[in-house]
């Protein structure tokens, strides 16, 4: 579905991320990982493909965007999509108890690396008529309670990507985002920690989805492959919810 296509994916050294790096190669892609952390030799040598380009990137730090996509295009020449994933969700916090230093790096990785990856990646999708795609999140549409500053910039990215699809379809690009509820990745785990009643939440979270308990990252992947391909050619401004029904009435929880 992907093949030879050039993709860069932000935040691909773990959880959803990883997943979709995995799923990318397997379609054909060559895929570059933008990640705050260098990858293993054990993980590169899992995505069985010779042509991975992994860079150690602080998304949040325009000048280190600038040098990554210079160096994907000095390696590759062209950029066909770009995966803005890379995200945080620390602090677990009410929004007054939020500190301006967490607010501002939730807002700088969450949201200002999709400024940055739009800026230096743009007139490269406009000669490959490429694609964007944003992780978004459940909690962006419905809210969550004590995770403030996170649910703003989630539901910011629903926003962005809407008007992102409008600015650039005249250019033929597709921007799109992707919305999962519970997934079983680092992440999670690390928010499900910060809980009050931590002992508790992955039994809540397990029936959050009517479709059953929480998945690990390769649903997300396959929709993301998906969204990505010339399959979804005429699908733009989507917020994909894959969530397993998670957002869907009332229900008896027992």
């Amino acid at each position: 579905m992907l093949e030879n296509k050039i993709i860069v994916l932000t935040g691909g050294g773990d959880g959803i991320g990883w997943e979709c790096a995995k799923a990318y190669v397997k379609a054909g892609a060559t895929v570059c990982i933008l990640d705050k952390n260098q990858l293993s030799n054990d993980k590169l040598e899992k995505l069985k493909s010779k042509d991975t380009l992994a860079l150690i990137c602080n998304l949040a730090n325009e000048a280190e965007v600038a040098d990554a996509f210079n160096t994907i295009i000095d390696k590759y020449g062209r950029i066909d999509a770009i995966h803005n994933n890379a995200a945080i969700a620390h602090p677990s916090k009410t929004l007054d108890q939020t500190s301006n230093p967490e607010w501002d790096l939730l807002m700088d990785i969450n949201l200002k690396s999709i400024l940055f990856t739009t800026r230096y990646g743009i007139a490269h999708l406009k000669k490959s008529q490429g694609c964007i795609l944003n992780t978004s999140s459940m909690v962006g549409s419905i809210g969550q309670d004590n995770h403030a500053v996170y649910v703003a910039t989630k539901g910011a990215i629903n926003a962005l990507t809407k008007a992102m699809a409008l600015d650039y379809a005249p250019f033929k690009i597709r921007v799109n985002a992707i919305s999962p509820a519970a997934i079983n990745t680092p992440t999670l785990q690390a928010w499900s920690r910060e809980q009050p009643n931590a002992g508790e939440i992955e039994k809540y979270l397990n029936h959050l989805q009517p479709l059953g308990d929480m998945p690990a990252g390769d649903v997300i992947a396959d929709a993301c492959t998906f969204l990505l391909s010339n399959a979804a050619r005429f699908i733009t401004g989507t917020i994909l919810p894959v969530s397993g029904g998670a957002e869907l009435g009332y229900r008896t929880i027992l």
